[in-house]
């Protein structure tokens, strides 16, 4: 018998060339030891390992948003209770009428298609949010809902890549959502560093040089992406800096692609989120009416944290209609998205409001949620920063820590001969003394000779001080053991 289609080696050899670490090594070494029964700390929210630390819905997200997420839904799931006399008891009369609300706006409940680009109501809803956000007035006609920001991600670049001459600009250290979909699609990844000493600062001059050497190298660059919050880095981008992007793309004629699913998470008040569709309108002509930008948001992040749900949005501005047309068109392959996650963001971007009987308890829990991941976010810093060849920037927002682990020569030499990437090897001992999970920085791109691991804010504030105590406890036997008082790893 001949080779077969999903044979290895028949296999598009673009899927090959996927890298994916968040689901990587790691992930893979912590489901072993879970299943052996050693008890897992994982601090990243990727990680569906164990029942103690992994995604954001795990931790403490879902009781504030009962009222407006599990109880709407499961009574749009089940209408007949709301026939029954004695709903009251069970579900508060704000789900009740949101339930009712919802119901009305689908064709034939949660069980039947939608429009491919979301129900009508709900993508009406979602242009009144970022009226209210930003200023200016959204067409719910360029809003296209989608099962996740990273779905709408993928279906964005698979229109822009037409083949491995194209590049798109991407922060290094980037999501591996990027790097990934751009392999897939046979495109070609432009990387753009963040300067970790200037907190991870976008600085324009290296945007202009990576394009240049890009384009020495026969590549079109059409496109660039900013993740703000930053991920896994965790910076805001300043407004000044929103300003500088969105000229550069003006000037270079590149479509923006904003990633903006952390808009809710940020932990400092120097530079609170502005979203790029802001700064851009507020630029005035020419630029606010010829820059491409297509923004991202989810129900996965913010204090809703509904990550299985799969629910995203994206908007398009100064989009050509026949190219709506044509994304509309590839959208309606996949039918419709998920029913129940649109729901999930209408009640996102139209929450309770005062005068709803749930509204203070809401309120009150979605800012404690907030106010506890601020706290979250000085304990791991700080605790990175106590620990012997390791320094950290602080988490300005987003859900991570990115701190550098400024390896050991003889440490570096031990990871050549085990065959293993320095900070997976790194991480995989620490995994394997301590149970606690973590992303190895070389999964997000990083400096050549320079060392990070991700991992997460997202553990009980309570628990916080005991896992970075048992992070320094084995990082400083690490080093110790590995130290050869020479120069180790920097940047």
């Amino acid at each position: 018998m001949g080779i077969k289609a999903l044979d290895y080696e028949s296999l598009n050899e673009n899927v090959k060339k996927v890298q994916y670490a968040v689901r990587g090594e790691l992930y893979l070494r912590a489901s072993e030891l879970q299943k052996e029964g050693k008890k897992i700390l994982a601090v990243e929210h990727s990680s569906n390992v164990c029942t103690n630390m992994q995604d954001v819905s795990l931790y403490d997200f879902l009781e504030s948003t009962s009222v407006l997420g599990e109880h709407v839904v499961a009574l749009c799931q089940a209408p007949f209770l709301l026939d029954d006399p004695n709903v009251g008891l069970l579900f508060p009369a704000d789900a009740i009428a949101r339930a009712k609300h919802y119901l009305s706006l689908t064709s034939g409940g949660l069980g039947a298609y939608s429009d491919s680009r979301g129900i009508p109501g709900i993508r009406k809803e979602v242009a009144e949010f970022i009226e209210r956000r930003d200023g200016y007035p959204s067409d719910p006609e360029l809003i296209f809902l989608t099962g996740g920001a990273s779905k709408g991600v993928m279906q964005t670049l698979n229109c822009i890549i037409r083949g491995e001459g194209d590049g798109i600009l991407v922060p290094v250290p980037q999501y591996p959502l990027y790097s990934a979909t751009i392999s897939l699609l046979g495109g070609s990844l432009v990387p753009y560093y963040l300067e970790e000493t200037a907190n991870w600062g976008l600085d324009i001059n290296d945007l202009r040089q990576s394009v240049a050497q890009a384009r020495m190298k026969g590549i079109t660059v059409r496109a660039m992406v900013i993740i703000n919050p930053g991920n896994p880095t965790g910076q805001c981008l300043s407004e000044a800096n929103l300003r500088e992007i969105l000229t550069f793309c003006y000037q270079e004629n590149l479509v923006l692609l904003g990633d903006e699913v952390y808009q809710q998470n940020v932990y400092q008040d120097e530079r609170p989120f502005i979203s790029s569709r802001k700064v851009l309108m507020d630029m005035g002509p020419p630029i606010s009416k010829e820059v491409q930008l297509i923004s991202f948001h989810t129900v996965s992040k913010g204090y809703w944290g509904e990550c299985g749900q799969r629910g995203g949005y994206f908007e398009m501005t100064n989009i050509p209609p026949q190219t709506v047309d044509e994304i509309y068109k590839i959208e309606s392959i996949a039918l419709s998205p998920n029913v129940p996650a649109q729901i999930f963001m209408g009640l996102m971007v139209n929450p309770l409001k005062p005068g709803d009987i749930s509204y203070e308890q809401f309120v009150r829990e979605s800012q404690g949620i907030l106010q506890s991941l601020r706290r979250r976010a000085r304990i791991m810093t700080d605790g990175f920063n106590s620990c012997k060849n390791v320094v950290c920037n602080f988490t300005e927002g987003a859900m991570y820590s990115f701190p550098q682990i400024r390896l050991p020569p003889k440490a570096i030499e031990a990871a050549k001969k085990a065959g293993k990437v320095p900070d997976v090897f790194y991480c995989l001992k620490l995994l394997e003394a301590t149970g606690i999970s973590t992303v190895p920085g070389s999964g997000f791109g990083q400096k050549e000779g320079v060392f990070h691991l991700r991992t997460t804010i997202l553990p009980a504030e309570e628990d916080m001080p005991a896992i970075m105590s048992s992070f320094k406890k084995f990082n400083d036997e690490f080093m110790e053991q590995y130290e050869d008082n020479l120069s180790h790893s920097r940047m």
